[in-house]
């Protein structure tokens, strides 16, 4: 039977892809395949052929042998190789005409052989056969898919009704699953939550009634000032970086351990076949290192520290409640001692508990007995040739009629919980403007030359009197009473204050400002805030915190004694500084450096620019009548 083209299948949609070094082959060839209504692509090397392929695609291919770059031969290995090209059928046309030549073309992939010099009609038809049998082989494969999907479809009817009651008792069982997943775990992180905590505590504690030798811990974790992620950065972000917080604890608990959120920004720990306490005490310190590195979450460098608690399983404890009352105990004792502290939970905590609450009944007699007093620690400017005074910070001590001086840092936060640093804030704003009002009185005297000058008395105010809805008609008052300008006052906040109250602090601050009352950031340096409010806030002082001075500023049980360390700050510390120093240079602020303690420590602050120096090296807190007798010495001295 002879084959002309009007025996071929409509040709529209095939692709034909010409490989020849000859541009006379590659334009004869081209004419005749585009004259039969071919789509045709040339190459002019093999090279270029196996690029062009990935992109064309073609449905055949005529591929010489001969080229200059890469033979025909490893063109169609290479074809073949490859998944997308392997189908792809190979016709050679060559003038080599030996058999070897063609069991070469054969064996590495080609489907036909046109010996060159070729005929046009028998090109034409063996591109057709070609094209008919790969259309052919996709008709076979279209008509046995066929074939199996009507036998999938005729086996599906069969088993729809097994299938059905399968699928109705699975959705059951998944939703009987999700409820007790989500009645034990937590929505946001997917851990396991208290409940789930209660009942693996119960069964540890069961265990070790049952077995003397067997150990487990408790561990409560906090995170510090959490709140004030959520007020910057948007809840959003909070939860973001929960689940942050929440896969790096996962990463460091150990096979034995167990991760639980509760709820809020807590998470708890559970230590099951542990050989020690060391081995609680390790990972505490593990957590607390991990937890300290940055987060890096949609754009923003965040840090958190976390507090925790711990509690060692016994056998004293009956219930898994008990365990839990006492490592929250922990708990409050190590976000006591500050950020990024653990504690273990003992029994004496439970007599520590008791005394805080009896603190809280004695403070409330306090108040009504008048058993505080207030002590004054001078500011120095360091910058002029010699120091001089600029300024005083007023500084509240408590005199118990039985205990004897009791610490700030003991009656402080319990003030602070229980809002009695409201009525003591209170008083202590009263009484230090009573006195700063009768150094202003002294310095209408021409015998005390240093009442003379500008100082300023600095009084702290703690959150919640920030944030009181009175403080400014409260102040009036007593600014009235007293006889005392406002430009004597300059008040210390704290960055938790401005950031916990972003909103009503524009206010607040705004009714100082009309009163000429200047605003300082105290403890600079130790919270956690974008320092936007620098911009937001008008500002007047940064007061570099004295745990960058090193060593630490004494207790108040230790004023009386007047011994200094020889310690300095550290490189570290230092560049802390200094950066503190520039940053409030280009906010137009000025510097107090707490807790100066020696003169090495006071001529690096003096080179840094720091404005004010404060200290037991100048002088430690005194009260009212040891200040004017220090004021005494101090203009003797000026005058010698």
């Amino acid at each position: 039977m002879v084959f002309t083209s009007s025996h071929l299948s409509p040709k529209s949609s095939a692709k034909i892809l010409i490989v020849d070094d000859k541009i006379d082959n590659l334009n004869l060839l081209t004419t005749m395949l585009s004259a039969e209504q071919y789509e045709v692509r040339r190459a002019v090397s093999g090279k270029i052929a196996l690029q062009a392929v990935q992109g064309f695609q073609p449905d055949l291919i005529l591929l010489d042998i001969t080229m200059p770059d890469i033979n025909g031969y490893e063109v169609c290995k290479q074809l073949k190789t490859d998944p997308v090209t392997q189908n792809i059928p190979v016709i050679f046309i060559s003038a080599l005409n030996d058999v070897f030549d063609k069991v070469t073309a054969f064996s590495s992939g080609g489907v036909d052989y046109i010996t060159k010099p070729f005929e046009i009609s028998e090109v034409l038809v063996r591109v057709a056969n070609q094209l008919n049998l790969t259309a052919a082989r996709a008709e076979v494969v279209q008509l046995n898919q066929e074939l199996e999907q009507r036998v999938e479809e005729r086996t599906c009817q069969l088993q729809s009704a097994n299938a059905s009651l399968e699928e109705e008792v699975r959705q059951r069982q998944s939703a009987q699953e999700e409820l007790r997943h989500k009645a034990f775990h937590d929505d946001l992180t997917d851990l396991p939550n208290r409940t789930y905590l209660l009942t693996e505590i119960e069964a540890a504690l069961e265990l070790s009634k049952t077995q003397p030798d067997y150990q487990f811990a408790v561990l409560f974790l906090d995170c510090d000032r959490f709140k004030l992620v959520n007020d910057s950065l948007g809840h959003a972000m909070g939860d973001q970086l929960l689940m942050a917080i929440a896969q790096r604890l996962a990463g460091i608990l150990p096979p034995d351990g167990k991760l639980f959120r509760p709820g809020g920004d807590e998470f708890m720990v559970l230590l099951r076949h542990i050989a020690c306490p060391l081995q609680v005490e390790t990972l505490t310190e593990q957590i607390l290192e991990q937890l300290s590195q940055p987060f890096y979450l949609s754009g923003h460098e965040l840090y958190i520290t976390v507090s925790i608690g711990v509690a060692l399983g016994e056998q004293r404890y009956d219930q898994p409640e008990d365990i839990l009352r006492d490592v929250d105990t922990a708990l409050y004792q190590a976000k006591a001692q500050g950020k990024a502290h653990s504690q273990a939970f003992h029994p004496k905590m439970h007599q520590r508990a008791l005394r805080r609450l009896q603190l809280e009944h004695q403070m409330r007699r306090a108040i009504r007995e008048q058993e505080f007093a207030l002590v004054y620690q001078p500011i120095m400017d360091i910058q002029g040739e010699s120091e001089s005074v600029a300024g005083f910070e007023a500084l509240i001590r408590w005199h118990h009629p039985k205990h004897g001086w009791v610490s700030p840092d003991d009656f402080i936060p319990i003030a602070e919980e229980t809002g009695l640093i409201i009525p003591i804030g209170q008083w202590v704003l009263e009484e230090a403007c009573r006195q700063a009002r009768q150094w202003e009185i002294c310095a209408q005297d021409p015998a005390f030359p240093l009442y003379q000058k500008p100082w300023k008395m600095s009084i702290n105010l703690s959150v919640k009197q920030f944030s009181c809805n009175n403080l400014i008609p409260a102040l009036d008052e007593i600014l009235e009473s007293t006889g005392l300008q406002g430009d004597r006052l300059k008040f210390e906040i704290t960055e938790t204050a401005l950031m916990e109250n972003a909103d009503s602090a524009q206010t607040v601050l705004a009714g100082l400002k009309q009163r000429r009352i200047e605003l300082a950031i105290d403890d600079f340096g130790t919270g956690y805030s974008s320092l936007s409010y620098l911009h937001r806030f008008p500002v007047d002082t940064l007061k570099i915190d004295r745990c960058f001075m090193t060593p630490p500023v004494k207790s108040a049980a230790e004023e009386s004694s007047t011994s200094t360390s020889n310690a300095a700050p550290n490189d570290h510390d230092l560049r802390i500084i200094k950066a503190a120093v520039n940053l409030a240079r280009d906010f137009g602020m000025d510097t107090v450096a707490e807790g100066v303690e020696t003169e090495e420590v006071l001529a690096q602050l003096k080179i840094m620019g720091c404005t004010y120096g404060q200290g037991y090296y100048f002088s430690k807190p005194l009260s009212s009548h040891e200040m004017n007798q220090w004021l005494g010495r101090v203009e003797q001295q000026a005058i010698a």
